[in-house]
């Protein structure tokens, strides 16, 4: 064996061993490990940049594998969010009541619990025209990330000035992010339903998202329990957008059937 037979080893630990000048492999040691040994036995540059790049993948693949089992461990220990916030109001449309948990409930259940198996989340927004795009990065001490995003219109309901309709979209946005990346169940937030006298979907709206969710092999009869629906039409105007964000981000996640 010769030294840059060490490369065809792609991942696996090994070791270096000096037997009558030949590297054998054994089984603890890294690829860092391997490298140094490579730098002290002059590795031809071609080489040796081959093996940095399998460092680099396996150091990404090892952070990887934490952040996955960090969010599993985290998820298992969170609990119920507990719907603190209420909306209660009519305009000429009738009243419009329901309840959630706002952004400050989720935080309050979910920081201690990330903040122990070593993961944190920031947020950061895009604003064009009057929609909004609100990115979730949901990050782990040993350098892996993930990223979840959505998009809105600004929420001009009510008696909002620009600012507060700004605000009301980005929370909205806040949340459902950070609950989609830490896999939460969306379903029991009521303000993405709303009530019976709200603006609702289109015809030709509910008839896209079904031609869509079918597409993609999308259980409807789930979709619909998950977001407490007795149909695609139950859809507020408002919030289509937003669902159908949701839905896209979803399929893209699972990936091809």
């Amino acid at each position: 064996m010769n030294d840059n037979s060490v490369i065809d080893m792609s991942g696996a630990q090994m070791e270096r061993r000096e037997r009558s000048g030949a590297l054998i492999p054994m089984p603890d040691a890294t690829p860092m490990q391997i490298l140094a040994m490579a730098v002290q036995r002059g590795v031809d540059p071609d080489t040796l940049g081959k093996m940095m790049a399998l460092q680099e993948r396996w150091e990404a693949n090892q952070a990887r594998k934490a952040f996955e089992a960090a969010v599993s461990e985290a998820k298992a220990e969170i609990k119920p969010i507990v719907k603190r916030q209420e909306v209660d109001f009519t305009s000429q449309k009738g009243r419009t009541h329901y309840k959630y948990e706002g952004l400050s409930d989720i935080a309050a259940e979910v920081d201690p619990i990330l903040a122990k198996y070593g993961l944190s989340y920031r947020h950061r927004s895009k604003q064009d025209g009057k929609r909004l795009s609100i990115t979730c990065v949901l990050s782990h001490r040993d350098g892996h990330s993930e990223e979840t995003t959505l998009a809105a219109d600004n929420d001009e309901s009510g008696n909002k000035n620009s600012i507060q309709a700004i605000g009301s979209t980005a929370t909205f946005l806040q949340r459902y992010t950070l609950k989609l990346a830490l896999g939460l169940s969306a379903a029991k937030d009521t303000d993405a339903r709303g009530v019976e006298d709200q603006e609702l979907i289109t015809d030709k709206q509910a008839a896209d998202l079904k031609a869509f969710l079918t597409e993609h092999n999308c259980d409807i009869p789930k979709f619909l329990k998950w977001h407490k629906l007795e149909s695609l039409a139950d859809i507020p105007a408002k919030n289509y957008d937003t669902v159908l964000e949701e839905v896209k981000l979803t399929v893209k996640q699972r990936g091809p059937r």
